[in-house]
């Protein structure tokens, strides 16, 4: 992988495959996806299910094809989605050639438990002549016995189970593929990521398989993750967390979004770890805020700060702001004070102001200051600073201690 003049990994290049309308690899955005958990027999369950996991931003749902009653609802699934629908397919080919009929925009093919060459060829073959595409979703918990034994649970040993699988869709002439090699062990996955990429040109779905539940899960998928979304790997990607499948999407869109890879569509809430200079409790009011805005759909970068001395220049990226003081809060705009309420009414204002900055942009707001804020704001500033010292937290003294030594 080579660097940008930015810092920045340039992503690698991949041919492109298409999901139903969605377009994955081949320089298109990275793509969210998520797995039902319903039975997929209830068709309308899983269809609910599907349009929740829709509207927390999943740009690709899958949904388990484990018998011939979860097919037959995908036929009536498929037309009725929102999103384009990936059949998940373990042991029995034959149900993989039925979700082709059911009308399904992707495969799921597992390497270690379909592995006779000449049911692995039919598959490809039909999937070759509907122009459906397929995942090769190597895992580390179901590898094939002989490739384990060969290589050992290793990188080599994902990478030789997706290859080799690469090998019968060449047979027949099929090549409208994205590949996984998903491990649940951080380290292991990443690495048989960056050896894949390095094999071939085919789009990579990103995961850390069974990651568990959160707070755990998040942050072991979001290591693996974004780890390669950082050097440039990966087109689409899924957080396999043991939770509401609405927290894999919720984590996926947040995660493109704080790494820059896609334009913010919600509300990004930032908040100070609070300190000895603290007015309010940060944590509570940034829950209120963070449940308020939840509701809302909002593409703005919200800061709550615990004080006023330093909060409006440490949170001046955000495009809006508050910080408490003196039993009121400081409502800023890109770093300058437009508003000055009382605590009870902190959150409300930001929604308020965040209503016409997501409106009207960031100088219109500016415009609307209210007169006399700014005056009142730096008065409170110099107050609190009177009152508790500009080193509250007694920094200035261990930094001479340190210096003594």
């Amino acid at each position: 992988m080579t660097l940008e003049s930015s810092g920045r990994y340039v992503r690698r290049h991949t041919r492109q495959v298409n999901v139903g309308s969605v377009a994955v690899g081949g320089g298109a955005p990275i793509s969210v996806q998520s797995m039902t958990t319903t039975k997929t027999s209830d068709v309308d369950g899983t269809l609910a299910q599907i349009y929740a996991l829709a509207g927390a931003g999943a740009d690709i749902v899958r949904c388990t094809a484990n018998n011939v009653a979860a097919v037959e609802a995908l036929a009536h699934i498929v037309p009725r989605s929102p999103v384009p629908l990936v059949a998940d397919i373990h042991f029995q080919y034959r149900l993989a050639l039925a979700a082709l009929d059911a009308g399904v925009a992707c495969l799921r093919l597992n390497p270690g438990n379909i592995r006779k060459p000449d049911q692995i060829r039919a598959v490809a073959s039909e999937a070759r002549d509907r122009g459906v595409p397929i995942r090769i979703g190597v895992n580390g918990g179901s590898l094939d016995p002989d490739i384990e034994a060969r290589y050992g649970m290793t990188p080599a040993a994902l990478v030789e189970s997706a290859k080799r699988e690469l090998a019968y869709f060449e047979e027949v002439g099929f090549d409208d593929v994205k590949i996984s090699v998903k491990a649940s062990d951080v380290t292991l996955m990443v690495e048989s990521y960056r050896m894949l990429a390095d094999a071939v040109d085919f789009p990579l779905h990103l995961g850390v398989t069974e990651a568990g539940p959160p707070p755990a899960g998040l942050v072991k998928a979001t290591a693996g993750i974004a780890t390669l979304l950082n050097e440039g790997i990966g087109d689409t990607i899924r957080y396999s967390l043991t939770a509401d499948p609405v927290q894999e999407a919720t984590a996926g869109q947040q995660l493109l979004g704080a790494l820059g890879l896609r334009e913010r569509s919600g509300t990004d809430l930032v908040a100070c770890p609070s300190c000895g200079r603290a007015e309010v409790d940060v944590i509570s009011v940034a829950q209120e805020a963070q449940a308020t805005f939840e509701g809302l759909d909002l593409p703005v970068q919200v800061a709550v700060m615990g004080c006023v001395v330093n909060g409006p220049g440490e949170a001046r990226s955000a495009d809006l702001g508050i910080a408490a003081g003196r039993s009121r809060g400081h409502l800023f705009v890109k770093g300058q004070v437009v508003a000055v309420v009382p605590e009870d009414e902190m959150v409300a204002a930001l929604v308020k102001w965040a209503k016409i900055v997501a409106a009207d942009g960031v100088e219109a707001a500016l415009g609307r200051a209210e007169a006399g804020a700014a005056a009142a704001a730096e008065a409170d500033r110099a107050a609190q600073a009177s009152e508790q010292g500009d080193d509250v937290n007694h920094a200035a003294e261990r930094v001479a201690l340190i210096r003594s030594r």
